[in-house]
């Protein structure tokens, strides 16, 4: 088992404690100038955009990576884990880094909830960067319309809806079933050894495991719920941000095909970019052509379409 110290990774970044309505966050933070801030997915931590606040430092922005609610050094609230909740924590972020507005990338879950950021915060969104994420309800489309294909790839979130089981199963030897995930949604040859072990022990923490799946479970069951459908049709509402999208042309876990036509919920700017040679996690994957994507488009002050 692991504690909390298990996500303070040295680095050339400095951790930080920041609270946002209520919620304690912790960041790593790298860099001065215009806030870029970075959302993880599952099932990772802040450290999975280590990379990124170097370069994003380099280039002269000031680089944050967030352990969203329920990871890593962040508080593990025992509840707050629809994507509302989880936007409104990004926003109330960006206000207390002392930022009026902030670029924000999200890859995962992360992604979902800067779609939704951009419907429900868009006054705090200067510009979105969605990895490996449709719009929450293309994702929805394609889950009810390519049954055979991404719902299939799409099982495993299914399985997360029983109670204790999931939980057990994830840190069960070592949490060997997250690098498990690693391995089946990546491309060939990722993640290292030494990846795969960080991931694994910052998975047992206490809580993070349980927390994890509470992001799912709310996503499935609030489908008929009222929550949910409020959610749905709040969605509806165009984003008025420009958007950077990218995705891995290996993903096999979030297809490719079942991301495209994101761009029909965007009345901005909206760049449509595949990362070759890449799985679900293309940040990581392929650094150097993420971040020439991620760079080029932030210093393009009217990124096209």
């Amino acid at each position: 088992m692991s504690d909390e110290s298990a996500a303070l990774i040295e680095g050339p970044w400095r951790h930080r404690s920041v609270s946002a309505g209520g919620t304690r966050f912790h960041v790593a933070e790298l860099g001065d100038g215009p806030l870029v801030l970075l959302a993880h997915g599952f099932p990772e931590f802040w450290w999975t955009w280590r990379r990124q606040l170097e370069t994003l430092a380099a280039a002269g922005y000031r680089a944050a990576a967030v352990d969203l609610r329920g990871y890593g050094g962040s508080d593990k609230p025992p509840r707050g884990y629809d994507l509302v909740t989880l936007a409104g924590d990004v926003a109330g972020l960006v206000r207390s880094l002392g930022e009026a507005n902030a670029t924000v990338v999200g890859h995962d879950w992360g992604g979902l909830l800067a779609w939704t950021m951009g419907v429900y915060y868009p006054k705090v969104v200067q510009r979105l960067v969605t990895v490996s994420t449709p719009h929450p309800l293309r994702l929805g489309h394609s889950l009810l319309t390519d049954v055979l294909h991404q719902g299939w790839a799409a099982r495993y979130a299914l399985g997360f809806q029983l109670p204790i089981t999931p939980e057990k199963r994830l840190i069960k030897d070592d949490a060997a079933l997250v690098g498990e995930l690693l391995r089946d949604w990546s491309g060939p040859g990722w993640p290292d050894a030494r990846t795969e072990e960080v991931y694994r022990t910052a998975f047992q923490i206490p809580a993070v495991a349980h927390c994890a799946l509470e992001y799912h479970r709310w996503t499935v069951r609030s489908l008929l719920r009222p929550d949910g459908i409020r959610y749905s049709r709040r969605m509806r509402a165009p984003i008025r941000v420009p958007v950077l999208h990218l995705h891995g042309a290996l993903d096999r876990t979030v297809l490719p095909r079942s991301a495209q036509g994101s761009g029909r919920y965007v009345e901005a700017p909206y760049r449509w970019k595949l990362i070759e040679g890449a799985g679900h996690f293309p940040h990581e994957e392929r650094p150097e052509s993420f971040d020439e994507e991620l760079l080029g488009w932030l210093s393009d002050p009217e990124p096209d379409r």
